[in-house]
């Protein structure tokens, strides 16, 4: 009998460990751009929403509180649901090179499966008049510069927030959530009207699939990626812990 028991024990274990890089695998790699995909996709439909269905005399306030709102608890679950985010992250350590191109694939992805979601629910003529939510502040050529600048700074104030208040060791803390939410909230209500303070390359490439609006969409990726390149710089070089600093001053 004991040895019978000790046979089966043996098979379990066996059983097991077949299991175990599979499980190892996908709580690496799957589970997370599973998480991306997920969050990115109800990020920006609650987004896109509030953008569509922005009633009368509110201005910029309703999707101010939206996006803050939503992106605040999304991240609580965890994640990053933004590009310019995860490239920041990488380069200053806080995330593997393997998972930096899935993490945005499944952030674009998301990104028009939120947009399509607003889409399906929303009244047509509401979604033809605001372009699908689609970032259509930029109409002349005269506006890309202060667009591209206000976008690279807006970019920055929240990439340095999530850096600092997220992955920095020695500023990291709770509250890293409600101040990324609250400073996509400020960042909203400041720019909104200079370049709809996208921040969020997802967050535009969205809904200009769904919507087919592409004017002057590059913007949207220039200046969040730039505002993610000057924040890695930031911190690598002054901001960041003995860890991350490469100036060991």
């Amino acid at each position: 009998d004991l040895l019978k028991k000790f046979e089966r024990s043996n098979k379990s274990t066996d059983g097991n460990s077949s299991t175990e890089p599979f499980r190892d695998a996908f709580q690496r790699y799957i589970q997370p751009c599973l998480a991306e995909l997920l969050g990115s996709s109800l990020f920006i439909f609650v987004g896109c929403l509030s953008v569509i269905e922005n009633t009368e005399g509110t201005g910029r306030l309703q999707p101010a509180l939206a996006h803050g709102l939503a992106l605040g608890i999304v991240i609580a679950v965890g994640g990053h649901f933004n590009p310019a985010v995860s490239v920041s992250v990488f380069l200053i350590g806080g995330l593997n090179i393997t998972l930096l191109v899935p993490y945005i694939l499944a952030q674009m992805c998301g990104g028009m499966i939120g947009a399509g979601l607003a889409k399906v629910i929303s009244p047509s003529m509401n979604y033809a008049k605001v372009s699908g939510a689609a970032f259509d502040t930029v109409q002349a050529d005269t506006q890309i510069v202060p667009a591209t600048v206000a976008e690279v700074i807006m970019t920055l104030f929240l990439t340095m927030v999530v850096c600092m208040g997220a992955v920095n060791g020695r500023t990291r803390s709770l509250l890293a959530p409600l101040c990324i939410g609250l400073t996509v909230t400020a960042d909203i209500l400041a720019g909104g009207a200079v370049s709809g303070a996208c921040m969020n390359p997802a967050r535009a490439f969205g809904p200009a699939v769904v919507a087919d609006y592409w004017s002057y969409h590059w913007i949207y990726w220039v200046g969040p990626m730039s505002g993610a390149l000057l924040t890695a710089s930031f911190i690598r070089l002054l901001l960041g812990d003995e860890k991350t600093r490469v100036l060991l001053i």
